[in-house]
């Protein structure tokens, strides 16, 4: 009998045909699933029978309780080198090897940027409104040259967003809680004296910062206040970072220009969640890592794994 590997979350239908998977045949049988699973009931049923999974950033927690109930799984593949929503002691305990993959920074960094241009100059009401036979723009759009570009957060991908907003000709300033003056200076960004500062003065700012006790929350309703009302805010990194009930009542309160999110709280986005009806926002379905190159490399990479863990010389072991 070959060894079952499912795919999760293949929402494209395009995880089988982005890798050669035949090379794993006949050893191996891939299945790749549309669908997202919302429980741990309807995860671990579908997982029964199930040898290898191959899960797609974070969108499927493994906590205990669900490896504990997949006693055949025996190797699980998380796309990139970094996972908060797996249990690695957990897997360790029931025999479990977790390996990742190598991914790109680069397609969140355009994201970022296709976000911000959108909300400068109206992209999506001016389209639409074009679609619909509307009136011949209804929009003035903000200046990029010259504005306040602020990043919550100058690593690699913050980093990458900085050197494109100077090509913009924009004043990019960075914050964090442990950005230095030659970390900035490197990315060609100055340091700002503190996240109150960097919110009061810039014209846009955009969050690079990775998840964890001290940026959990670190936009709520007083830092959110601080922002002119002429700003806009730009969110690809986590959504935990910003207080969404916050950043919706600011937007319906009309007490910043505008936001753009590629992430939610709860993902896939219900269909009567506020989010899809707020005014001044312009959200798109957590598409920062859905490039087709990097997801050649994701599941290229986790045929890798497959074959190195069948080998007993498993790669990239996380946790």
């Amino acid at each position: 009998m070959p060894l079952r590997c499912a795919v999760l979350d293949d929402y494209q239908g395009a995880a089988l045909s982005l890798a050669d998977w035949s090379v794993l045949s006949p050893g191996v049988e891939v299945v790749a699933f549309a669908g997202h699973v919302t429980s741990e009931a309807e995860l671990t049923t579908a997982l029964a029978d199930v040898d290898i999974v191959v899960t797609l950033r974070e969108r499927v927690p493994f906590p205990a309780t669900v490896l504990a109930a997949l006693p055949r799984l025996r190797l699980l593949i998380a796309s990139g080198m970094r996972n908060s929503v797996i249990d690695y002691a957990a897997a360790g305990r029931h025999g479990v090897t977790v390996c990742g993959t190598r991914s790109a920074a680069t397609p969140p960094v355009e994201l970022t940027w296709a976000l911000l241009l959108g909300l400068a100059r109206g992209i999506v009401p001016e389209c639409t409104g074009l679609a619909a036979g509307g009136p011949w723009q209804t929009t003035v759009g903000a200046d990029l040259h010259g504005a306040r570009l602020g990043l919550l957060g100058l690593g690699k991908i913050g980093g990458r967003v900085a050197h494109i907003g100077r090509a913009f000709g924009m004043e990019v300033v960075g914050w964090s809680p442990n950005l230095t003056d030659e970390r900035a200076a490197e990315v060609g960004a100055a340091r700002a004296a503190g996240l109150e500062e960097l919110l009061a003065t810039a014209d846009f700012v955009s969050v690079h910062l990775a998840l964890g006790d001290r940026s959990r929350g670190l936009l709520g309703a007083p830092e959110l206040a601080l922002m002119k009302p002429t700003a806009y805010l730009v969110n690809t990194s986590r959504s935990a970072i910003v207080d969404q009930a916050a950043l919706l009542a600011a937007l319906r309160e009309g007490r910043i220009a505008g936001a753009a999110v590629d992430v939610f709280d709860t993902e896939p986005l219900p269909a009567d969640d506020p989010v899809r009806t707020t005014p001044r926002l312009l959200a798109t379905p957590h598409l920062g890592y859905v490039t087709r190159a990097n997801l050649r490399t994701y599941y290229g990479d986790a045929i890798e794994d497959v074959q190195a863990y069948l080998a007993g010389e498993p790669i990239r072991l996380l946790g």
